[in-house]
């Protein structure tokens, strides 16, 4: 853990120069859930998970991918970059969905934010095409699971 904030410099938010950083291959793994009142995800997995507005997965999926290729538009500080591969994929829990968004690119900073991005607009996603049926729904545990290519590598202990 580093004592210093890297987005900060003289008191004020700056951008992070990373003029001097080779590139390379960085890629990073976030992942959030969404949970379901019992009757509503019933509800939804008894349809296949489609809705009046679609298909869930297949619409939150390419949300999650439109959000990381656009995340230096909505996080402050964030740099561009030219995202190179992006996955989002489902996994149905207990009245809940796990969603993972894998993100890589070739660059000189690294990607965990797209990730989170990612993982983070396809939650609101699913939230939004299915709160006609409840507004009890609860997206949480957004996470970085694992990033790598960078300074530092991380991979979160279960």
């Amino acid at each position: 853990m580093s004592d210093e904030l890297s987005h900060i410099k003289d008191g004020q938010p700056s951008m992070v120069d990373v003029t001097s950083k080779a590139d390379n291959l960085r890629e990073a793994r976030a992942s959030a859930v969404v949970k379901f009142p019992e009757a509503v995800f019933d509800k939804i997995s008894e349809s296949g998970f489609t809705s009046k507005k679609g298909p869930l997965f297949d619409t939150a999926r390419l949300a999650g991918v439109m959000a990381v290729k656009r995340t230096d538009e909505l996080i402050p500080l964030c740099h561009s970059l030219p995202v190179s591969g992006c996955e989002v994929t489902f996994t149905t829990l207990e009245n809940a969905v796990q969603i993972e968004c894998h993100v890589r690119t070739v660059g000189k900073t690294g990607v965990e934010m797209e990730a989170l991005t990612g993982a983070s607009v396809a939650a609101l996603t699913l939230y939004d095409m299915t709160k006609a049926l409840s507004h009890d729904i609860i997206i949480t545990q957004v996470q970085l699971e694992e990033k790598s290519g960078g300074k530092r590598d991380f991979k979160r202990q279960a």
